[in-house]
Formats: structure tokens, sequence, C-alpha cells
């Protein structure tokens, strides 16, 4: 499984991973909706469950996925500072590019 962390996003994460209250809590990614052709993507801290794997990213960020779900393989978690502020989460591999396609 491959999880690309932006480095906008890793800075925001870094803060939240390294309060004193979140130790020992990994950053998740999961599929909240799947509609077929495209899914969303939720992301909290929390333990780890049994059946997830922890996969270590470039920014020393460590994110627990279920290996099962292949939407989330090759996920790509960035972070924008303009109009809506906030985690964006897409599949690049998937041709997922967060867009919504009626």
């Amino acid at each position: 499984m491959k999880v690309k962390i932006t480095r906008n996003a890793a800075k925001v994460l870094k803060k939240e991973i390294d309060k004193p209250e979140n130790e020992g809590l990994k950053l998740r990614v999961f599929v909240t909706h799947s509609h077929g052709d495209h899914v969303h993507y939720g992301l909290d801290l929390g333990e780890p469950q049994a059946n997830e794997e922890i996969v270590t990213t470039d920014k020393e960020i460590d994110v627990a996925v279920d290996p099962k779900e292949s939407w989330l393989d090759g996920v790509k978690i960035d972070y924008l500072y303009t109009g809506e502020e906030g985690f964006v989460i897409t599949n690049p591999s998937k041709g997922d590019h967060g867009h919504h396609h009626h």
C-alpha cells in the first residue's frame, strides 16, 4: 500500500500527532462512502485496528489503512489553505482527482 502526504498536510498533521494527548495514536485514512467509480475518504487519529496495515510515508508520518480496501492504495493527503481550508484526499492512481462527475 502506498500513501502520499504533501508538505502542507504533513506540517498540519505533525502538530496534531505531536500533542501529548495523541501519543500512541496513528493517523488513519479510510473510505467513508463508495459510489462505484469514486469514493469519499475520511481522516482521523486513532488506535489502528487489527486489520489495518501501517504504511510509512516519506514525511515520517505513519498511516493506518485497511489493506483490503483497494481505493486506499496510492491515496494522497493534501492540505489546502485556499478556499475551504482543510484536508483534501484524492487517489491520483485511480484517476480520482476529487471532482464529482454527474
